[in-house]
Parts: structure tokens; C-alpha cells; sequence
């Protein structure tokens, strides 16, 4: 058995037919649920938004601060776990891809900003006003889940969408302060890195699948994420690293391999290069 597990949404929802939905109060989701506070992964989409309490959020290794106003967004597979106050409040909303995309139609879930595996910036906080003006969509959420009238999932995917614009104009606000001509370019970079990280290294590989020069691709890289090619593709190795670490069903080796380093002690020397820590002990500083 997994040490960290990966969680699926039907594990959330036992009694519900709908296995690519979850909404819940986050004080209620805990009542069943208090495992969450222990590292784990969902294989879904994550949206929390914290209305009263503290305490920290680690994901994938970094640490954010809980307060009222929190929102985090987490893709799936991302590593996370909590430490809550006792007196935490707020509301929790699972969902999987493919229903949002199918409902949608032309509008997908990777294209709002703030679903970004090379730039993943998972949380921001609202202030007062800002967490005032939000807050209802999430209440009525919780209402329509609650109720069985007519077009129920036409108006939970709805209010669920606009919550999401309302996240996408202020985390455009605050990271992007204009549409640039390079966002395209880097979302088509992050979903080409997510297919073939374990197998392609070059950043010249990267640049010809978008069918740019390799300087190009570094210039965008450089203008969107402050780092060159070739530290994106890094860090992204060492990431899943780091995750696959935390699993202890798993030899250094057998991670070295299943990420495509042939030579064990290169893939050694490049972690310990960029953490500051052999893989042996990243995973014993975890336990």
C-alpha cells in the first residue's frame, strides 16, 4: 500500500452517483474527512477557500499560510497537506477534468492562468472586500447541492465557472499586468514538458515540437518565468522527484529510472545539485 495515496473524488463522494463532483463546507468535509490533514494526492482538480481560521498548507513542498481569504487551486497529482486551527472555515469543491471540458465545450479547464504546471503559483488571498463579493457563489453552491429543482447541474457548473473568472481576473491582476503574445507559447511549452519530461531532457526537443528556435523558446522563458529552458525542464524533474520520494514503495534507483536517467549517480548529483540533499536524504528528512 502507498504510504501517499493518490485520493479520487468518489472517495470523498461514497454516497453520490457522481463520481467527478465534490462540494462541500470545509468544516463538514473534515467530520469524515480529517485523513486530508495527512500528504496525500487527488487524482482531480482542488478548490479550498478558507473563510475563518489559520494554520499552514504545504504543497509540493512549499508552505503557505491559512487566513481568512485563502484560496488555493490545485491541479491533479500535486502533493499537498494541511495543519488547520480548530476553528477553520470555508469551503472545499473537487472536479475532474473531463466533466468540466465536456460541459464547457469549447472552454477548458487549462485555460484559466492559474492552472499552471510551469509557473504554478497555487494560491492567492482576497481581501475583505474581495472575499465579500465571492463568498455567495460559494454559498449557493452549497445550496443547489442541497436542493433537486430542475437544471441542478446547469447551475452548480455555472456558478462554479464564475467563480473561476473571478479567480482568473485577479490572479491576472496580480501576475500578468497585460495579455502577452508569449502566453500561448508557454501553455503549449507546459503541456509538451508534462508528455514527455520523464523521456526528453533537451530543451532543443521542446523548441522544435513548437516549432520556434531554441533562443526563442529561452527568451520566452526567460520574459514569463525569470528562468532559461533548461531550468524549467529541471525543475520539473525534480519535482516528481520529490514526489515519488515521499513513496517509499519506491528504490532511488527505481526513481532514477522511472524518470529516464540511466546513470544513477548523474540523476544523484542533479537532485543534490538543486536541493542541497542526496534523494537518500531528502526522503529520510520527510519522514
Amino acid at each position: 500500500m502507498k504510504k501517499y495515496p493518490i485520493y479520487n473524488i468518489q472517495r470523498f463522494n461514497c454516497n453520490s452517483v457522481n463520481s467527478d463532483l465534490y462540494i462541500n463546507t470545509f468544516k463538514n468535509h473534515l467530520i469524515d474527512h480529517s485523513f486530508v490533514e495527512e500528504p496525500h494526492r487527488h487524482s482531480s482538480y482542488v478548490l479550498v477557500f478558507f473563510t475563518k481560521g489559520s494554520g499552514t498548507h504545504e504543497i509540493d513542498f512549499d508552505v503557505f499560510a491559512i487566513q481568512p481569504g485563502s484560496m488555493f487551486f490545485l491541479q491533479p497529482g500535486q502533493m499537498h497537506h494541511w495543519d488547520l486551527s480548530d476553528d477553520v472555515e470555508g469551503f472545499v469543491i473537487f472536479y475532474s477534468q473531463e466533466m468540466y471540458n465536456l460541459y464547457f465545450g469549447q472552454k477548458t479547464i487549462g485555460g484559466y492562468p492559474f492552472y499552471s504546471s510551469v509557473d504554478n503559483k497555487p494560491e492567492m488571498v482576497f481581501n475583505v472586500a474581495e472575499s465579500k463579493a465571492i463568498l455567495p457563489y460559494f454559498e449557493s453552491l452549497i445550496l443547489e447541492t442541497q436542493t433537486n429543482q430542475q437544471l441542478k447541474q446547469d447551475k452548480i457548473m455555472n456558478l462554479l465557472d464564475i467563480i473561476h473568472i473571478e479567480i482568473a481576473r485577479k490572479y491576472s491582476e496580480t501576475y500578468f499586468h497585460e495579455a502577452h503574445s508569449y502566453n500561448v507559447k508557454i501553455k503549449n511549452f507546459e503541456v509538451l514538458l508534462e508528455q514527455n519530461f520523464k523521456i526528453e531532457k533537451a530543451p532543443s526537443f521542446y523548441a522544435s515540437q513548437l516549432a520556434i528556435t531554441l533562443k526563442h523558446l529561452n527568451r520566452i522563458c526567460n520574459e514569463m518565468l525569470q528562468k532559461t529552458t533548461t531550468e524549467v525542464i529541471t525543475d520539473r524533474i525534480i519535482l516528481e522527484a520529490k514526489r515519488m520520494l515521499m513513496d517509499k514503495k519506491f528504490t532511488v534507483n527505481e526513481i532514477a529510472t522511472e524518470l529516464g536517467f540511466d546513470d544513477y549517480s548523474y540523476f544523484t548529483r542533479l537532485f543534490k545539485k538543486h536541493t542541497r540533499m542526496t534523494p537518500t536524504d531528502f526522503r529520510i528528512s520527510k519522514k
